[in-house]
């Protein structure tokens, strides 16, 4: 299984379980997992992270394409299908109009197009104010979990080192 992570997976894992300078294995282990090709983020969210401007910004910022993928054509056409069910089950036009503009809505068609797995500490909702990530998920028939399913479904340790 191949996952895409949502930008709030890295915000929160900074802010709280996994900061960068306590527990830098959780960081180590993205990169590791990123390069057996497990885990990715996109372009979209890579940009959202920039934009804090702090050491999270500083960790992701060399990582490139490689780690947050680009849309491509598989992608671009699988918004379609993101957008028609956005469109189609009831949202407020803000809600669907926003969805549209961040990268929730490129993630979810990123997932569609290639057969990622979602991960992200969002739940469904059943407010028309604001599309979720876990609807629109299930609404194209995609997967989703959050990072602590995803890291007990990789078997991921944290583990010290022994002391001397």
């Amino acid at each position: 299984m191949s996952y895409l992570l949502d930008a709030n997976v890295f915000i929160q894992a900074k802010n709280l379980h996994y900061g960068l300078d306590f527990c830098p294995a959780f960081w180590e282990w993205l990169v590791e997992q990123n390069q057996a090709g497990k885990v990715f983020s996109i372009e979209k969210v890579g940009d959202e992270i920039q934009v804090g401007g702090d050491d999270l910004s500083e960790w992701a910022k060399d990582l490139g394409h490689d780690f947050f993928l680009n849309p491509d054509s598989a992608v671009l056409q699988r918004l379609g299908d993101v957008s028609q069910w956005a469109t189609s089950n009831g949202y407020e036009a803000t809600a669907i109009t926003t969805f549209f503009q961040v990268a929730d809505y490129y993630l979810v068609g990123h997932a569609l197009a290639d057969g990622f797995t979602v991960v992200t500490h969002e739940i469904p909702s059943s407010s028309v104010k604001k599309i979720k990530i876990p609807n629109a998920c299930v609404g194209v028939d995609v997967k989703f979990m959050t990072p602590f399913e995803m890291l007990r479904h990789e078997n991921a340790r944290f583990v010290l080192g022994a002391t001397s």
